[in-house]
C-alpha cells in the first residue's frame, strides 16, 4: 500500500519471553539476557504476557502452555475482594496487599482480553473479571487498563453492565482534552503509557455509541502521535515525561510509550480506516528495529528480547520482561496491519 512505512515481514519470536518464564508465570528482570531471579514475578509483566499470548492468532502448543500459567498467576494475585497482589518473590511469597494500583487494570484488561480470545477459558476468566470489574481506582492509567478490558468484554457480551459502567466512569474520569492544538490533552503533562488514555476513550465511544468521547480519544491521539513523531521516526516520551518548553528528543525513552502507541492506533485504524494509523503502527514497529532518535535497534536477534530502554547513546542492554513483551505486542500488531492492509 502506498505511503506505508517499508519493513520485511519477521516471524515473531517468543524464545526470550519463554527464557524469563518458569512454571509459576515470567521473571520481571534480565542481566543483558540472563533472567534475574531473585527480582522476583510482577503481575503487571504476567498480565501483558497472558495478553501478548492470547493475542497470537495461531499460537503454538508452547504458547498455550505457558498462556495457561500466566492464567493461574493472574487468577491466584486476585484476592476475593477483587483486588489485586502485584509483586511475588522467587520464594513464591506475596510481598505486598491487594490494591487497585496500575496491576489491578492491567489484570482485568489481561482477563478481558482473555473472555474475548480464549474460548477455552472464557468463563473462567469472565469469572474473575466480574470479581474486579465493579471496583474503581484512583488512577488514571489503572482505569484505562481495566477499560481496554471491559472493551474486550463487551465484544463477546455486548449487554455486559458492569462493563459498560466501568467504560463509562473512564470516560469520566479522563474528561475532554482542552481544545487547544498546543496542549489537546487532559493532563498537565504526559506522563507514561500515554497513549492508554486515547485509547479507552475511542474504545468507550465505540461501544457506548458515545460520539464525543470517539472524537475526543481520536483528537488527542492524533496530537499525541505529532508529538512523539520526529521527521519519519517515532520519537517517545522519556521516562521522566514531558511539558511544553522542555527540549526533544529525550531520553531514556521506554518500550512501553511506543507500545501504548501502537495499541492505539490499531484501535483507531480499526475503528476509521484511515491508513495515517497503519503507517503509526509500522512506524512503532520500526522504532524497536533502529528508526529512532538514536538509531539503534532494541531487538536481539539472536535472543528475541527487547532491550529496556532507548539512550541518547545507544540502549539498555538489558532484557527484561516488560520491554521485551512491549515490543512483541507492537509486533502483532504491526503483522495485523500488514494482513489488513495488503
Amino acid at each position: 500500500m502506498s505511503g506505508l512505512p517499508t519493513v520485511k515481514s519477521r516471524a515473531i519470536s517468543y524464545e526470550h519471553m519463554y527464557r524469563l518464564s518458569d512454571v509459576h508465570g515470567i521473571f520481571e528482570h534480565a542481566e543483558f539476557t540472563e533472567l534475574r531471579p531473585e527480582h522476583g514475578y510482577c503481575l503487571d509483566d504476567v498480565a501483558r504476557a497472558l495478553i501478548v499470548c492470547v493475542r497470537e492468532p495461531e499460537p503454538t502448543s508452547e504458547l498455550t502452555n505457558f498462556a495457561r500459567t500466566y492464567f493461574r498467576f493472574v487468577t491466584r494475585a486476585q484476592s476475593t475482594n477483587g483486588r489485586f497482589r502485584n509483586r511475588m518473590s522467587a520464594t513464591l511469597a506475596w510481598e505486598d496487599e491487594p490494591s487497585l494500583n496500575d496491576h489491578w487494570g492491567r489484570a482485568l484488561w489481561a482477563l478481558g482480553t482473555a473472555v474475548n480470545r480464549a474460548p477455552s477459558i472464557t468463563w473462567h476468566a469472565l469469572e474473575h473479571f466480574e470479581r474486579g470489574v465493579r471496583l474503581r481506582s484512583s488512577h488514571s492509567r489503572a482505569l484505562a487498563f481495566a477499560g481496554l478490558g471491559a472493551a474486550e468484554v463487551l465484544k463477546v457480551f455486548p449487554h455486559h453492565v458492569a462493563s459498560r459502567a466501568l467504560l463509562t466512569s473512564c470516560v469520566e474520569k479522563i474528561g475532554s482534552p482542552p481544545d487547544s492544538a498546543e496542549w489537546r490533552w487532559p493532563e498537565p503533562r504526559l506522563r507514561y503509557a500515554n497513549a492508554v488514555l486515547a485509547e479507552v476513550l475511542i474504545a468507550a465511544g465505540s461501544a457506548l455509541g458515545d460520539d464525543r468521547a470517539r472524537d475526543d480519544g481520536l483528537a488527542m491521539l492524533a496530537w499525541l502521535l505529532e508529538i512523539e513523531t520526529s521527521g519519519d521516526h517515532i520519537s517517545a516520551t522519556p521516562v521522566g515525561g514531558w511539558g511544553l518548553g522542555e527540549p526533544r528528543p529525550a531520553f531514556d525513552q521506554q518500550p512501553i510509550e511506543v507500545a501504548a502507541l501502537a495499541d492505539a492506533c490499531a484501535r483507531a485504524f480499526d475503528l476509521t480506516g484511515d491508513w495515517k494509523w497503519a503507517v503509526a503502527v509500522l512506524r512503532c514497529e520500526k522504532w524497536f528495529l533502529g528508526a529512532n532518535d538514536s538509531r539503534t535497534t532494541l531487538l536481539d536477534q539472536d535472543s528475541g528480547g527487547g532491550c529496556d530502554g532507548l539512550q541518547r547513546d545507544g540502549r539498555n542492554e538489558n532484557q527484561g520482561a516488560e520491554s521485551t513483551l512491549a515490543m512483541l505486542s507492537t509486533f502483532q500488531q504491526a503483522h495485523r496491519m500488514r494482513l489488513v492492509v495488503g
